[in-house]
């Protein structure tokens, strides 16, 4: 599954390990996500995310 990485801070979303602290659960792809979830290091919107690889 894709990653995504926030263009903000860098944190990576792992769609394998998903976002369990804000109810986001593994196997969630980013596409799947409420689009209000923001990042749970920095704060901002789903907006700011853009493909990563590694």
């Amino acid at each position: 599954m894709q990653k995504y990485l926030c263009t903000t801070c860098g944190y990576v979303y792992d769609p394998e390990e998903g976002d369990p602290d804000s109810g986001i659960a593994p196997g969630t792809a980013f596409q799947d996500i409420p689009e209000d979830w923001v990042c749970p290091v920095c704060g901002v919107s789903k907006e700011e995310f853009e493909p990563f690889s590694p």
